[in-house]
């Protein structure tokens, strides 16, 4: 295999591809990138057995087509640290070669034999669902932060995915807080996740997210399988495993009547939570949330920091005081990733009962409060 490569797309590529490299010692083949030039393409693989994907890179010239392994890790810091605009690379089961085509620059790598490398599905099916890029990546980030990082009663380090009809649903959840964001979408050959419950795994999903751009021209197809998921963007297809297990009745946990409904300013609560932070320990984050006619007030005070008071004038809160306790990292995980102008609203029952954050008819926050 022998291509001139445009150096800034082949790094942006690798360092995109990379991440689907496992963080394990699995295989040591894994460790690398495998390239496959021809049909007028080039295309690099990376996968750590459960995710993987395959991604076509533009700005090449393909002088002699073929396939090979490449160092990831090295290849990356070679194309960082040269300065030509172009780089040649060359390479075959033996070794593979990086110069520059205006600096006298060499690397040279030892390498594997390609047919070595894993394989994982094509996206071939007829059956799938379509989402606009921007709107798969907007749903992926009000997600799959509240995903768990382990592995508890119900399988929940993953997002589930719905989708029925015209219709796409993401939702995250650690036992403790529960994020559900809604779509639109398009059935293609009458695609469905109806009778079970598809958990996309974390990983899966940011890299499903840095593929994708706020591009409202552009669609992306999701196949979901029994065991499985294929998602084909522009220019990639990203391939996951699906988490094994069960996911919680999110329906259920939603409360279907809140007695008080009020209306926060994004950008202002968002400060005011960072505030009262400060004061907080890091073994035992808690601020107290008093919301009386007018008024809520944050309090929170640390065993060794100290205690902070913020107060913000509420407009149309004209319930009984209630005085209920928060995590402050689980209200600030959901209000960075809203826009400060977007429409906010908070239901509330009691001190003891989850408290629900909505933003317009697509986005739903669930969070648990402290004892």
């Amino acid at each position: 295999m022998k291509t001139q490569c445009h150096r800034e797309g082949l790094l942006a590529a690798c360092q995109l591809v990379s991440a689907a490299i496992p963080a394990k010692d699995l295989k040591p083949i894994l460790k690398n990138l495998k390239a496959v030039a021809g049909d007028g393409r080039w295309t690099l693989i990376a996968t750590d057995l459960e995710v993987g994907i395959r991604l076509d890179v533009q700005g090449l010239q393909i002088l002699e087509p073929g396939e090979a392994i490449l160092p990831a890790a090295r290849l990356v810091s070679i194309l960082r640290e040269a300065r030509d605009a172009e780089v040649l690379i060359q390479a075959d089961s033996d070794a593979c070669t990086v110069s520059g085509t205006t600096s006298p620059v060499e690397f040279e790598m030892a390498s594997e034999d390609p047919a070595q490398f894993p394989d994982f599905p094509e996206f071939t099916d007829e059956r799938y669902h379509e989402i606009s890029a921007g709107s798969l990546r907007e749903m992926i980030r009000r997600t799959s932060f509240a995903a768990a990082d382990e592995t508890a009663r119900y399988t929940m380090t993953g997002v589930l995915f719905e989708l029925e009809g015209d219709s796409a649903k993401l939702v995250a959840t650690d036992g403790r807080r529960l994020a559900l964001a809604e779509g639109i979408a398009t059935s293609v050959g009458g695609h469905t996740t109806r009778g079970f419950t598809p958990i996309v795994p974390k990983k899966a999903m940011a890299l499903l997210e840095r593929n994708l751009a706020d591009d409202p021209e552009e669609t992306i197809k999701v196949c979901i399988r029994p065991n499985d998921v294929l998602f084909r963007t522009g220019r990639a297809v990203i391939y996951s495993r699906l988490v094994d297990g069960r996911f919680p009745d999110y329906r259920g946990v939603i409360p279907k009547k809140m007695t008080t409904t009020m209306t926060l300013n994004p950008a202002a609560f968002h400060a005011a939570v960072r505030q009262a932070a400060i004061m907080t320990d890091n073994d035992g984050k808690r601020v107290t949330f008093s919301f009386t006619p007018q008024k809520l007030t944050l309090r929170a005070q640390g065993a060794m920091a100290g205690r902070s008071k913020v107060e913000l004038p509420l407009s149309d809160y004209d319930g009984t005081p209630v005085d209920i306790n928060f995590n402050p990292d689980y209200l600030t995980d959901m209000l960075k990733i809203l826009a400060p102008d977007a429409p906010l609203e908070l239901k509330l029952i009691d001190a003891a009962k989850p408290a629900l954050f909505r933003s317009g008819e697509q986005y739903s926050y669930l969070v648990m409060p402290l004892t």
